[in-house]
């Protein structure tokens, strides 16, 4: 076959498949478009599953004599020069969207400028244009896309059901609407208002709008020339897929999966396995350290220092969450000093609590640790005192006297937060669960998860200052691993002594473990050291070697602590709650799993009847 130039036809049919793939990128294109025209009103409405769209805005509009040029491929106003590409102050940039949707739909564009007696109009039914006319219009730009796909029936049978197309068309709106509060939004789905987002102060307000979930929370962080805002719930509130992280970079949607690690590794040990958070980022730089050009739907972007990118999505958002500013901030009159000793020790003079809840009526699911209620009785009161023991906690971690440096105590207008250490201690339900109660209702704590927090954060402080107690092996600890990792292993022998792990090179597969952390056993080395040595060979820098030490603190931590079953005297259960107003984040073990669960008070009510 000869070599020959492809008709107009078919080219502008190959540009819409890479441009607008599926309805949703056809809405996305469109309201783009619309953002960068300058409007502050957006009306968008879509029927059948996205394949007929209208979207009108309030923007600056089109002359008539530029009506058939916005559909010709490369015209555009957003660039004149390459240059340009280097310092883009707009969604578009290519002027591909328009001319390829004339291409595979039946279009309808009508435009005014501010001025102008009558608005404009245009009709490209599959490519063939109509003449430009004179209609009736408001000032502002709409477009009307009908058919869409139907010269092309093989790229209409890839089309997913009506519900499926939908569902990502209200994604990237929502998506559009997070990146500009400054502009009001009205979305209507088959006819019907399916959401208003009025202007908005700002991201927060924005993102409460749309997420409808408030509240939310604040964070920033500067690196260098990149700048991140970070919007986020509380890591109570969890989604189960990666669709609530939203990224935004220069004001754009897009998916980066270095932003989106970044995301996940600031929620390090607040969150379970199979969880995700719900955050918004919107990262801003210097225009020549961001290549947006690199994928026809521009959903893609690459940063010229990565690293830079990661650390200030990161830092937006864990600085803020090691403030825990969900937590009540109660404050006490005066700063109680930590507590000295083991939450273990036996004290003298302590009676035994005269307090008991019927295993029946108290149900615990501890995978999910969700409190199972029956409707006829939640609770019930034993009315014959039980007599517990208290023996001596001879295993559980030592809880030492931090010093005021070492303390990290969440504080509010120059007062300690005294949340749990607040709460009234009732007693111990199933030998796991300390019970208290405050003013709004009744909250139990997990004792395991709330000392495992305490102690890895201890334990956290202390390889940050180099103080891990270790052990020496008689004989080294073989662990067998590929000649890389063992070259990345080899490349963190001085951090990870800081841990206390010594390492030698015993052969080119093989690293040899002299000496280690006295909490951590032995047989915990193999996949500790290839689960560490494989993300920093993938990625390399401090943030994975902080990760997996955060990971082999918890696990030391986990092993070290008050275990499920364990009695504890009240007074042990006051130290241990005291300690947890230490450190902020003692909302959730260092696995992620919630500490606490709560039952107000009139939820007991109605369970009774009191109240209907």
């Amino acid at each position: 076959m000869r070599i020959q130039i492809l008709p107009s036809q078919v080219i502008d049919q190959i540009a819409a498949g890479e441009v607008v793939d599926r309805p949703a990128h056809m809405v996305k294109e469109l309201v783009e478009n619309s953002l960068d025209a300058g409007a502050k009103k957006l009306q968008i409405e879509y029927w059948e599953g996205g394949r007929r769209v209208k979207v009108t805005d309030d923007g600056c509009g089109l002359s008539k004599d530029e009506l058939s040029l916005a559909l010709e491929r490369f015209a555009t106003s957003k660039i004149q020069v390459a240059e340009d590409l280097w310092k883009l102050s707009t969604f578009g940039f290519r002027g591909e969207a328009l001319a390829s949707l004339a291409a595979v739909s039946r279009l309808t564009l009508v435009s005014r400028q501010p001025g102008d007696s009558a608005a404009s109009q245009l009709i490209s039914d599959f490519g063939k244009r109509s003449s430009v006319e004179s209609v009736g219009g408001a000032p502002g730009t709409s477009i009307l896309v009908e058919r869409l796909f139907e010269n092309i029936p093989a790229r209409l049978k890839f089309l997913k059901s009506e519900s499926a197309e939908h569902t990502q068309i209200r994604q990237t709106l929502k998506a559009l609407a997070l990146s500009r509060p400054d502009v009001e939004f009205h979305l209507h789905e088959n006819g019907r208002l399916l959401a208003f987002y009025p202007k908005a102060s700002g991201y927060r307000e924005r993102a409460e709008q749309v997420l409808e979930m408030a509240p939310l929370y604040e964070g920033f962080a500067q690196r260098e020339n990149f700048r991140a805002q970070a919007i986020f719930a509380a890591p109570s509130q969890i989604a189960k897929t990666s669709r609530q992280i939203w990224l935004f970079a220069q004001g754009r949607w897009i998916q980066d999966r270095g932003m989106q690690a970044a995301v996940l590794e600031a929620y390090r040990n607040l969150l379970m396995h199979g969880e995700f958070p719900i955050a918004a980022v919107w990262l801003e730089c210097d225009p020549a350290d961001i290549d947006v050009n690199i994928h026809p739907t521009k959903s893609q972007v690459k940063f010229r220092d990565p690293s830079l990118a990661f650390r200030a999505v990161q830092g937006s958002l864990r600085t803020r969450l090691e403030e825990a500013p969900w937590v009540p901030r109660t404050a006490s009159p005066q700063a109680k000093e930590p507590v000295s000793g083991s939450v273990g020790a036996e004290l003298e003079g302590l009676s035994p609590v005269h307090f008991a809840l019927t295993a029946e009526n108290l149900k615990f699911d501890d995978a999910a640790f969700g409190v199972t209620v029956s409707r006829k009785k939640d609770f019930d009161l034993v009315r014959e005192p039980v007599d517990v023991v208290w023996p001596k906690l001879e295993n559980m971690a030592p809880f030492q006297k931090a010093s005021a440096s070492e303390t990290i105590a969440a504080t509010t207008a120059g007062t300690v937060s005294a949340f749990w250490s607040s709460l009234e201690v009732l007693g111990q339900a199933k030998l796991t669960y300390i019970l208290c109660q405050n003013s709004q209702g009744l909250v139990l704590v997990d004792q395991h998860a709330a000392h495992e927090r305490v102690v890895f954060e201890r334990l956290m402080i202390a390889w940050k200052g180099g103080k891990i107690d270790i052990q020496e092996f008689l004989f080294p600890v073989a662990v067998s691993l590929s000649a890389d990792l063992v070259e990345a292993l080899a490349l963190a022998t001085d951090d990870l002594a800081r841990l206390g792990v010594s390492l030698e090179i015993l052969g080119p597969q093989t690293v040899g473990v002299r000496a280690g952390p006295s909490l951590l056993k032995d047989s915990v080395y193999s996949s500790v050291l290839e689960k560490m040595a494989k993300e920093m060979s993938e990625r390399g820098g401090s943030f994975s070697f902080e990760k997996i030490v955060g990971d082999l603190c918890a696990t030391m931590a986990c092993h070290s602590v008050v275990r499920a079953g364990q009695a504890l005297s009240t007074e042990q259960m006051k130290n241990l709650l005291r300690e947890m107003d230490e450190f902020p984040l003692s909302s959730f073990c260092p696995h992620g799993r919630p500490v606490s669960v709560e039952m107000p008070w009139s939820t007991l009510e109605k369970q009774f009847g009191r109240i209907p």
